[in-house]
């Protein structure tokens, strides 16, 4: 049996499995899946060697041979996946913290969650000198999680409130943005070099060694965060009304930051920290589908958005490949400056 709800554009499933899907949701999800997928190809005949949208596809259908070959699934498409399903994770953490928190601002690098990142990576690349993936990978993981612990007991009071938590992560984000400083300056300037670079943020030279691993640990977490979507659109009804349906609010809220902070964490291992894909992607979401229950369509516009900057970094510059942090970064500038000046209209 099918119900559909036209005024609130929901259909209800019944059967075995209960699912009340929002068909603004799908749609909008749908619309986005098809521009990755356009986007993504466009992206594998970019680069020093053009190659034509056939070529593309005959060499991800495993028909090409040779140069074509090399080039698209050994050197573009690790880029191509990465941008992806890290920029879903960043855009599902985001998500999750501006439910949290009731507030647009409270997103993984706003709060501090990406600087306690840094600052993990950061402690193993300068200790030990070297970049490998898991020692940076388990750096950026312990950061993280350090960082969300000790922002969470800072900001607890009679239980944890948005605004509270927002305000002590950016003082926490700021002390960190000093550490990492201080770090830099006071090792081997290569190093230090090198570190400062991976900071920025960039996927230039990556390679599948690194993309496996990091896919499936964020594919993992999304996985989770989607098991966690009923109790996460309770709670921002309020606590209250979340324990009047049975949510285990605190429980739940620390299960929400773990995985949260996972999918910060983990794309922060492999290409470093990018800012603001967290922020910007659930917001604008919203403003399409009209709904706070859009982890999925969130996912997919982190996944748009990181892709496409980094076809700006490589495009800008061609003589030089940006960062793709850079891009990031100034877009997700004046993204910022906007969203603090429509919430003051809005306020006033």
């Amino acid at each position: 049996m099918r119900h559909i709800d036209f005024g609130r554009h929901y259909v209800q499933l019944k059967g075995p499995l209960k699912w009340r899907i929002d068909v603004r949701n799908i749609v909008v999800t749908i619309i986005l899946l098809v521009a990755i997928i356009m986007v993504g190809i466009f992206a594998l005949t970019m680069g020093s060697m053009e190659l034509s949208v056939q070529e593309v596809l005959t060499a991800l259908a495993g028909q090409a041979a040779g140069a074509a070959n090399t080039i698209v699934v050994e050197w573009r498409l690790p880029r191509v996946i990465a941008a992806i399903i890290f920029g879903a994770g960043l855009a599902v953490s985001g998500s999750i913290f501006q439910s949290l928190t009731r507030n647009p601002l409270g997103s993984p690098d706003i709060i501090g969650f990406s600087s306690g990142s840094y600052t993990g990576a950061l402690l193993v690349m300068l200790g030990t000198g070297s970049a490998s993936y898991l020692g940076v990978a388990a750096g950026a993981l312990a950061g993280g999680f350090v960082t969300a612990i000790l922002i969470y007991l800072l900001a607890f009071r009679k239980g944890t409130q948005g605004f509270r938590l927002i305000i002590v992560g950016i003082a926490i984000s700021t002390i960190l943005g000093s550490v990492n400083s201080m770090l830099l300056l006071r090792n081997d300037a290569e190093v230090a070099l090198n570190a400062a670079a991976w900071g920025i943020g960039s996927l230039n030279g990556i390679d599948w060694k690194h993309v496996v691993p990091g896919t499936i640990f964020v594919i993992f977490l999304l996985f989770c965060a989607w098991m966690m979507n009923r109790p996460l659109r309770e709670m921002e009804l309020g606590d209250d009304a979340a324990r009047s349906h049975g949510v285990r609010t605190e429980r739940s809220q620390l299960l929400l930051i773990f995985v949260a902070v996972a999918l910060t964490a983990a794309p922060t291992a492999v290409m470093g920290p990018v800012s603001f894909v967290a922020l910007a992607a659930p917001q604008i979401v919203q403003r399409f589908t009209k709904s706070m229950d859009s982890l999925i369509p969130s996912a997919a516009m982190g996944a748009f958005l990181l892709l496409g900057a980094d076809i700006l970094a490589q495009r800008i510059v061609p003589e030089l490949i940006l960062p793709v942090g850079v891009v990031t970064l100034s877009l997700g500038g004046i993204y910022l400056v906007w969203l603090l000046f429509h919430q003051a209209r809005s306020t006033s």
